[in-house]
């Protein structure tokens, strides 16, 4: 997590630091970078309406200088609103497009926002990870319905 000595930092480039100084620790005790996981720090917007564009910044400083994976909480970004899917989505589509490479999120409410924004990104190919979602989903949304009746 990208606190650093002082608590949660303001800016991204606050965090890139904190996030530098953790890569650094991490690699002198012999953990190879790409085993190195960062966490940006997702809060709600409920409070601070630009939380999001720093995580986001953070997100695109911390991949552009030391290429690590990037794991985030992202329903912590709606905390304290309305329709909490709707900006959860949003805020992962733009995570991933970022550089995040993980989520901490529920994936039966968001897994189609993964799939849908990798296949935008251009990220999957002839559409196949998103059309056998899709077809894993429905048959399992079927065999729920199935069982109401």
């Amino acid at each position: 997590m990208t606190i650093g000595e002082e608590g949660i930092p303001a800016t991204s480039e606050e965090r890139l630091a904190a996030a530098g100084t953790i890569i650094e620790r991490a690699t002198k005790m012999g953990i190879p970078v790409e085993d190195i996981i960062i966490d940006p720090l997702v809060m709600t917007v409920g409070h601070n309406s630009k939380a999001a564009m720093v995580t986001l910044k953070t997100i695109q400083l911390v991949k552009k200088e030391y290429g690590v994976n990037i794991s985030l909480g992202a329903s912590n970004v709606s905390f304290g609103l309305p329709d909490r899917k709707a900006v959860n989505s949003a805020f992962l589509t733009l995570a991933i497009q970022a550089g995040a490479t993980c989520s901490i999120t529920d994936p039966i409410k968001l897994g189609n926002t993964i799939r849908a924004t990798d296949l935008l990104l251009g990220r999957d190919a002839n559409s196949i990870r998103y059309l056998k979602y899709f077809r894993a989903t429905e048959k399992l949304r079927e065999q729920e319905a199935a069982l109401k009746v």
